[in-house]
């Protein structure tokens, strides 16, 4: 495991992703290590593009991750994922995605096509080292808590032993920062995210 890492993590507003992002930082801090988060803002209100990213080292300074100077993108919606990953990914970085979209209003009132899952997923595949692509959407709707998507993403990530700290670390500092009558529901997520890709689902 790399002592430095930056992670960007991207969706639309209302899925988490900044939550998920403190969360990664937080877990950092209590494994000893230092944190930054920076977050950038498309529309300022549900729906809108938001990117958070983390960085976490001994010796990280600036909150924003340098152009293609990200290890790790985890992504709640395709189409925010590759366009932080055209902006934003190293060659050797691994990307999380979740399959499922939410359309822009451009594509619901006809002015715009959304590409596939599958057109998506080659883009990025020729941009990274690797890319795995979940149906987290479904994972969460199955535990019983779809607001759950982004944990259920944490808990893909922490499967993949990149980040500089342990998978029981991740899960306390999800437990701080999630609503109190949500833990149990979350540390099922976490544990469902982890599953699917410790399963190669």
């Amino acid at each position: 495991m790399k002592d430095a890492i930056n992670i960007l993590v991207c969706g639309v507003g209302g899925q988490g992703s900044v939550r998920a992002s403190h969360i990664l930082a937080e877990a950092a801090v209590r494994a000893g290590l230092r944190a930054r988060v920076g977050e950038t803002f498309g529309a300022a209100q549900r729906g809108g593009a938001v990117a958070s990213h983390v960085r976490i080292g001994k010796n990280v300074n600036a909150p924003i991750i340098s152009k293609d100077g990200a290890d790790v993108i985890v992504g709640l919606e395709p189409l925010e994922t590759i366009r932080n990953v055209v902006k934003f990914a190293s060659p050797d970085a691994i990307v999380i995605m979740e399959k499922r979209p939410i359309y822009p209003a451009e594509v619901n009132i006809g002015l715009a096509k959304y590409p596939s899952i599958d057109e998506i997923t080659e883009a990025i595949q020729k941009l990274v080292k690797k890319v795995i692509v979940l149906d987290a959407t479904n994972i969460a709707i199955n535990i019983g808590n779809l607001k759950t998507l982004n944990v259920v993403l944490l808990g893909a990530l922490a499967a993949l032993d990149v980040l500089p700290y342990s998978k029981d670390i991740l899960l306390e500092a999800i437990k701080e920062n999630v609503p109190p009558k949500t833990i149990e529901v979350n540390i099922k997520a976490f544990n469902a995210g982890f599953n699917a890709i410790k399963e190669g689902k």
